[in-house]
């Protein structure tokens, strides 16, 4: 706009940013003023005066940075040159500009004359005077004859110019009283009214200027007096009136005349009587006229403000809802999603780094190892950690592969006070940006098949597909327990799969302990209590994995509820009983006091029911010191000497400190009175001990020096001698360490197998390495032997139940354990700290740790004396009283005979016999197991076994279809002719439905039907024949070998659970290896094809035999090549490689596996000169090797003894540990295979003249026949 080109700020120099602002705010409100609204508008100038309404409510709460003055100042002096503007352009005679130069008159009027604030210089400038002036002499009212009513103009006119008569600013005064002046001298007015007005104001401003002494100001004013004296002189005829008033033709002389006149009293009258009545009747039309219009102006735009003010706060709020909903919220959403996404992303880069660098790790060691194609003969230092898999017997046997290992060389260096080091971390041997490429390399082929990773997202996302259509059942909130960790995450549990989602941050590895699996799955359910409250769940699995989750107290029984009200087909315990009710329900008791089972799982069973377990250290189970010998070099089990006395508690077995801790119980007082009496302020189970006992094993090695606050503790109070511990335990009463289950079945964690520096003694200076064993015992695995030996003895037998009674029973608590000296420390028992009435979570966390250091004691199952258990005289003797149901051989050796049964013809032997299956029955109902047998001939027999009938010992039904032609069933294979029907050919489900076959001519695994004897599936994964199979005890997994020199590990849970989903197959399965998918595929899919997980490789001749162990992870293969490979299940790695001991390594070969519930490794081998036995520790020590007579045929094992077939004829048993002969049973003839029955009831051996060789108790019966056979 042209007019406001001559307020060009910026122009005039540098100024500041809030200088700048303010100039470029006022001159957007100035557009705003009077641009932004039209001039047609009949409320316009309400509006216009909004804008500067608006400034002065803004000034009124203090929002201003600038005085709101100076803000109008601008605005108007920009307004008054716009309207001239208009005039000029448009002529004085136009309406609309004439109002709007009026309007804008009057604002500034207001202003500058009506203004409240005593600041005059910011309410003019001699930038505005000059465009008013001009504004007024363009509109022209003094104009003579005009139309045009402009008295209220005038006056307005007037107003100003007397205003700024006595302004601050001389500038402004003397334009203004030079404007007056002209006014006076050119205007011929004779109303007395203006000019006593005008006379009484400028009078005063005289006395006011010389009151102050501004001479400048007077000297500006006196003319203007002058002039006026000359209009009123006939106005008020002053000759008269005044005849003494100094004449106004005296020039100068009269400036100083009239300042002497007007302080005359003469004067003052003539004010005060004449002019001021007229100028109060002036002033009174000035504020009728012109105040009045001009302040009901102001408070109209004042109302109209608020009011828009108000709509525009209700517009903005109605707006700010509409953003939020349409906009901001959305966006908010957006927002979160997509930092979820972008953390999930990084979460799942780094898992995937962590999953490609662990393959790597895999895939190297296997390479470079001694079955690799890259091993340069030297075996590199290996690491070794705990795995979680446990045996049937709940025995965590196994060591797994430590792919990131830490020796804790800091820790050492800090308990010595050495200079500081750090643990050094493993860098990554390759970039991440090539991983995945080095990764598919070695995976895949030129043809590229699919990666694991792959499949197991197509894995994942069809689970989830699945899952997202079924409804689900609960999402809980919870902890997972983990030794000594917690792990907080979510539960979710639909109709079919469980799953637990990992909510913490992810570990340095990027690993995460999330978890799925099939409800079907689940066997036991358990309440537990977590730092004595009752508010957690262990779940245990049919193939003895266990899960321990926290949860509040009130939504604990909610969880259980839901759990076990889901159709859990294998489910034993989950009804929510009492441990004591669960006790009792179950019947353990009566069949350990009838030695059905052992002293070692009886004490295991015992610790799970009470709450014990290997999941939370602070409840780690608990076992007892049995022997008081450690220093003999024989060790007598029949000695009573040799033990520990049983029925006192592990504190007072020495009767030295008997009397100290009495003592201490007596004198006992707590001021308080909070703290009940106690005779032991330990425990004999807490996390301290049971990583004081574990040291030498991870993970527990890292716990530890965790725990001891980033260092090793001192040698001295490290458990490095078993004899000194308890020397030790003797000496000191405050010592009440018990024993904890790895004792009796893991000799590794006496042995430093990892080499960590566990420092020097004090004294000695020996340094600490293994654990010193006692006289009697060369070797860790012996000491197991002879350890687990004394638990079974006679002795503990016969006092175990005392001790029982002190941990579990009625002597746990109350006056029978004051009797027996064995009350703990009050935080030790359940309800005696209520950590839910405690809301500070540093005193929570203070009170968590106490109740972790003291140990926790077991709920207590029994109220009464604890039953003793049977001598072998006495079970003897029930067990010829036909008391004792299928009574385990393995027991009663002397007592042991066989028996015969025309199963088959010395023409077509039977080559493989079945371990006795049961079909599917309801709960009440008796059946008889199915006996499988296969011919040399492909005869398939389906007989019926009962182990134990009241009158007949044991019962065999035998298929008489076998020798019916016409309604025999045949495996029709074909058979290779290079691999002839035997053994370790077949298997049979668990269920006794199915027949998984193996030799046949296209490299198949064929599924058989028991019933219609029919072919129901046909698998071709191998690259040759399959030369052996077995089945693992779960009925989850298959594993064959091969002429290809590999094994496949199949899936098979979808066979025998028809409805079960696809959830239990391991993530890591390797469907998608090269040469899998380079087979012409004729196979039959349906649901009883058996799927391919996992291809192991190691071999570099056929593989002869294997042998699965789904409980423990583990599988075994062995091989014409004389070697046997040890792998996992899960996973496929590699673990180690076993050698025949004694043999000819060049002609070697391995000819049967087997595997023991202690994860104990036999194999058969066989080289130019010899036959031999061998048997290993499940973590690779050599525990036996020996000859034998003949060919091995069969191998088996039952309970702790080997049992191997020959064809010489004979069965002989050994112990494992040693291989040690404990009883040979010779039956002449070339034996088949060998099979031991479920609870070592007999002992099954096919005959190469068709007989059946049966090796059982003898049972005394009331007729003479020992069994019975029928032909049906």
């Amino acid at each position: 706009m042209e007019s406001t080109s001559g307020f060009d700020f910026m122009a005039e120099g540098d100024v500041d940013s809030e200088e700048q602002l303010v100039y470029l705010v006022s001159n957007t409100l100035f557009n705003v003023f009077w641009r932004g609204i039209g001039n047609d508008h009949p409320q316009c100038w309400q509006e216009r005066g909004q804008v500067l309404g608006c400034i002065n409510l803004l000034a009124l709460n203090n929002e201003l940075i600038t005085s709101h003055l100076s803000l109008r100042l601008r605005i108007l002096e920009m307004a008054v040159q716009a309207s001239l503007f208009d005039l000029s352009e448009h002529g004085s005679q136009t309406h609309i500009n004439q109002e709007n130069a009026s309007n804008i008159l009057r604002m500034v009027y207001e202003l500058v004359v009506l203004g409240s604030n005593e600041d005059e210089s910011k309410k003019c400038s001699t930038k505005l005077l000059d465009g008013v002036l001009a504004l007024l002499d363009a509109l022209m009212i003094f104009q003579q004859g005009s139309s045009d009513d402009w008295s209220d103009m005038i006056r307005l006119y007037l107003g100003l110019l007397l205003k700024c008569s006595h302004h601050p600013n001389p500038g402004i005064v003397a334009m203004a009283t030079a404007k007056l002046h002209a006014i006076l001298q050119s205007r011929s007015t004779e109303d007395p009214a203006e000019l006593s007005y005008l006379l009484y104001s400028i009078n005063r401003a005289l006395d006011n200027a010389i009151e102050v002494g501004n001479p400048e100001e007077y000297s500006f004013l006196m003319p203007v007096m002058k002039a006026l004296l000359e209009k009123c002189r006939s106005a008020f005829n002053l000759d008269t009136t005044l005849p003494d008033l100094p004449s106004t033709s005296s020039g100068p002389v009269f400036f100083n005349d009239f300042q002497m006149y007007s302080t005359s009293k003469k004067w003052r009258n003539f004010m005060e009587r004449m002019v001021k009545p007229l100028y109060d009747r002036y002033q009174r039309e000035i504020e009728l006229h012109l105040w009045e219009p001009i302040n009901r102006f102001w408070a109209e735009c004042y109302e109209a403000c608020k009011a828009a003010s108000k709509q525009r706060a209700s517009f903005q709020a109605t707006n700010r809802r509409v953003f939020q909903q349409k906009i901001y919220m959305p966006w908010k959403v957006r927002q979160v999603e997509e930092m979820q996404r972008l953390q999930n992303a990084a979460l799942q880069h780094k898992t995937n780094d962590s999953h490609i660098r662990k393959k790597w790790k895999t895939a190297k060691r296997f390479l470079y190892g001694p079955r690799g194609p890259w091993f340069t003969g030297e075996i590199g230092e290996e690491f070794w950690k705990l795995s979680p898999h446990e045996n049937v017997a709940r025995m965590r046997l196994k060591l797994e592969p430590q792919l990131y290992p830490n020796k804790h060389e800091n820790a050492a260096n800090l308990r010595d006070n050495a200079t500081s080091a750090y643990d050094t971390k493993e860098i990554s041997e390759f970039d991440s940006t090539i991983k995945n490429a080095v990764v598919r390399d070695f995976l895949a082929d030129d043809e590229s098949s699919q990666l694991e990773e792959e499949l197991r997202q197509l894995i994942d996302t069809q689970s989830q597909q699945d899952t997202a259509l079924e409804k689900l059942v609960m999402s809980q909130d919870c902890e997972l327990i983990t030794l000594m960790t917690k792990v907080k995450g979510r539960i979710e549990v639909n109709q079919s799969v469980f799953t637990f989602v990992d909510m913490s941050p992810p570990m340095e590895d990027g690993s995460k302990h999330d978890f799925r699996f099939s409800i079907n799955k689940i066997r036991e359910v358990h309440l537990r209590k977590y730092n004595l409250r009752r508010s957690a769940l262990e779940i245990f699995l049919i193939d003895q994995t266990s899960y321990f989750l926290n949860f509040t107290t009130k939504t604990r029984n909610k969880v259980f509820t839901k759990i076990v009200g889901l159709p859990l087909p294998n489910i034993l315990y989950g009804s929510g009983r009492s441990p004591p009710e669960l006790l009792r329900a179950s019947g353990l008791t009566q069949r350990w006091v009838n030695r059905e089972i052992s002293n070692f799982e009886y004490l295991m069973y015992l610790n799970t029911i009470a709450g014990r377990s290997y999941n939370d250290l602070s409840q780690y189970p608990v076992f007892p010191w049995i022997l008081a010998d450690y220093t003999s070099d024989v060790l007598d089990l029949t000695d009573p000497r040799s033990f520990r006395d049983l029925s006192k508690p592990i504190g007072c077995i020495n009767p030295k400190n008997e009397a100290e801790v009495r003592g201490k119980y007596d004198s006992f007082e707590d001021p308080s009175g909070a703290i009940p009496k106690f005779h032991y302020g330990t425990h004999y189970s807490n996390s301290a001990g049971v990583l004081h006992y574990m040291l030498r094993v991870e993970p527990f090695t890292s716990l530890h020096v965790e725990l001891q606050s980033g260092r090793f503790d001192v040698a001295d109070r490290q458990f490095h001698s078993i004899p000194q511990t308890w020397k030790l335990l003797m000496d000191n009463p405050n010592d009440v360490k018990e024993l904890i289950p790895e004792f009796f079945y893991f000799p590794e964690f006496l042995k430093n197998m990892n080499k960590f520096d566990l420092g020097h003694l004090q004294i000695t200076k020996e340094k600490v390495d293994d654990v010193i064993l006692p006289a009697w015992a060369t070797t860790p695995e012996e000491f197991i032997a002879i350890h687990r030996r004394a638990l079974e003895s006679e002795y503990v037998s016969q006092h175990l139940h005392h001790w029982i009674d002190l941990i579990f029973g009625y002597k746990q608590k109350g006056a029978k354990a004051v009797e027996a000296l064995n009350v703990f420390y009050y935080c030790s028992y359940e309800g005696a700290v209520d950590l839910d009435k405690i809301t500070n979570p540093i005193e929570r966390e203070a009170v968590e740790g106490m109740i972790n250091n003291f140990g926790q004691v077991p709920s207590q199952l029994l109220r009464e004396p604890h039953p003793r258990r049977l001598t072998q005289d006495e079970t003897a003797v029930k067990l010829l009283r036909s008391e004792l149901k299928r009574p385990d051989l393995t027991q009663f050796l002397d007592k042991v005979v066989q028996y015969y049964c025309e199963l088959s013809t010395p023409k077509d032997p039977i080559v493989y016999l079945s371990p006795p299956r049961s079909p599917p029955r309801s709960f009440l109902q008796l059946s008889p197991d199915v006996l499988v047998s296969v011919s040399k001939g492909c005869i398939l027999g389906c007989n019926s076994w009962m182990s134990f009938d009241k009158e007949q010992g044991f019962l065999l039904e035998i298929d008489a279809t076998t020798t019916n032609l016409k309604n025999r069933k045949r495996i029709f294979g074909p058979f290779h002719p290079s691999q002839p029907p035997h053994s370790q050919n077949f298997a049979v489900s668990t269920d006794g439905k199915l027949l998984y076959a193996g030799g046949i001519w296209d490299n198949a695994l064929r599924v058989y039907s028991l019933n219609k004897g029919k072919t129901l599936a046909s698998v071709t994964r191998h690259l040759d024949i399959i030369t052996c199979l077995a089945l693992d005890n779960v009925g989850s997994y298959l594993v064959t070998g091969s002429r290809d020199c590999t094994c496949i590990v199949w899936s098979i849970q979808g066979n025998q659970q028809s409805g079960a989903p696809p959830n239990n197959i391991p993530v890591h399965a390797l469907t998608g290896q090269s040469h899998l998918q380079a087979i012409t595929q004729l196979n039959t899919q349906n649901s009883y094809s058996p799927k391919p997980l996992t291809v192991l490789y190691g071999h570099d001749d056929a593989v002869s035999s294997v042998a699965i162990y789904t409980e423990l992870d583990l599988v075994v293969s062995g091989s014409l090549d004389g070697t046997v490979n040890v792998y996992t299940l899960q996973e496929g790695q590699f673990v180690r490689t076993l050698k025949p001991i004694g043999c000819t390594e060049s002609c070697v070969q391995i000819s049967y596996v087997t595997l023991s519930y202690h994860g104990h490794i036999a194999f058969s081998a066989l080289d130019d000169t010899s036959h031999s036995v061998h048997v290993y520790s499940i973590n690779g020590a050599s525990l036996g090797s020996k000859y034998v007579s003949g060919r091995v045929t069969g191998l088996a094992t039952a309970s702790d003894y080997l049992v191997v077939a020959d064809d010489a004829g004979d069965i002989t048993m050994s112990r494992l540990h040693g291989l040690k002969p404990v009883f040979d049973i010779p039956l002449h003839v070339p034996i088949q295979t060998v099979v031991v029955t479920p609870g070592n009831t007999h002992i099954l051996a096919p005959l190469r003249d068709g007989r059946l060789a049966v090796v059982a108790v003898q049972l005394p019966l009331a007729g003479s026949k020992k069994h019975s056979v029928l032909n049906v």
